[in-house]
């Protein structure tokens, strides 16, 4: 079951004269026909280099921008018809948005709730078990100007999580953590959609972060998606698994002849063996070296990441392949 739909979402920034330099700017598409569904307890990757079209889909999908075209629907409601029933369900936090910096961190979190429509009780509790999940309890008469770029994060996240969302929109949400608490934001995360059945649409530019946490990925490039796949098949599709092996004294040249014997790729330095080879064919491939009884010192199997994906794209986009 999808909780949101998008289709043909398009945003396009008009050409602007400037009064004074009589400078025109072109017109520019940052989002261009996108379409796209997240599903029901879902981590859904939202990735791209910068200028791709992430945060101005976020901001349509949020009703601060409002779309050139296309259609949103949440629970299979139009957004522009439903909005602000809509907009009680869906949580959002950002490491580049803050809180208002003259209120304190429980006035922020205690107006945040009354515009969810939080009975007082509600808030108060929900308040209370947030701030202390995220380690704040203890700042929460602190004014939010005040708040660390680290504490600010994790009041978002607090705030985000509120009142109980059904779909939460994430925005780098770690990027200003400590390597713990963002341990302990993406525990969270994976609590709230195994137990909670949370759907998330989550931007990071961590792609150990995403391959760890996303059941999907789309990619966008100037405004369009051009993948959506699992982060493994993204790797995959780039890059081969390597096992590096280091065999030494006679076994080093009969390992060497199998490799010729079976066409295998490989690459060697002084007693080390790199060899490209699919996941699939790792077990038979071992299995063979030790009917031929070549042994192995060491072996380490390094698998293809999502950054492999990525630096490829950016190469292709300098027009380095």
């Amino acid at each position: 079951m999808s909780v949101l739909s998008v289709k043909k979402l398009v945003k396009i920034y008009p050409e602007k004269k400037s009064f004074f330099s009589r400078k025109i700017t072109p017109a520019f598409v940052a989002v261009n026909g996108i379409s796209f569904e997240l599903k029901e307890g879902e981590i859904l990757g939202f990735l791209g280099p910068n200028g791709a079209g992430k945060t101005t889909t976020i901001q349509m999908l949020l009703s601060i921008l409002s779309p050139t075209s296309g259609e949103i629907q949440y629970f299979g409601k139009d957004f522009f018809t439903h909005r602000s029933a809509i907009l009680e369900k869906v949580g959002f936090a950002s490491t580049y948005v803050k809180l208002p910096g003259n209120l304190t961190l429980y006035e922020n979190l205690n107006m945040f709730g009354q515009l969810y429509g939080l009975s007082h009780s509600k808030r108060v509790a929900s308040i209370e078990r947030h701030l202390k999940y995220f380690g704040l309890w203890d700042l929460r008469h602190k004014k939010a100007r005040m708040l660390s770029a680290g504490e600010s994060t994790r009041a978002m996240l607090s705030k985000a999580f509120l009142a109980d969302p059904r779909v939460v929109l994430l925005d780098e949400p770690t990027a200003a953590l400590d390597p713990d608490i963002a341990h302990d934001v993406r525990v969270f995360v994976r609590d709230q959609r195994d137990k909670e059945g949370v759907s998330f649409l989550f931007t990071s530019h961590n792609m150990a972060e995403v391959t760890e946490l996303c059941d999907r990925v789309l990619v966008l490039q100037r405004g369009s998606i051009i993948a959506n796949s699992t982060p493994t098949q993204l790797a995959e599709s780039v890059a081969h698994t390597t096992i590096e092996l280091l065999v030494k004294d006679q076994h080093h040249d009969a390992c060497i002849a199998y490799l010729h014997e079976q066409n295998m790729a490989y690459t060697q330095e002084g007693a080390y063996i790199e060899i490209p080879i699919k996941e699939e064919d790792i077990a038979p491939f071992l299995h063979q070296l030790g009917i031929r009884n070549i042994v192995y010192a060491s072996i380490s199997i390094e698998k293809p990441k999502l950054e492999d994906y990525f630096l490829q794209l950016s190469k292709k986009q300098r027009g380095i392949l």
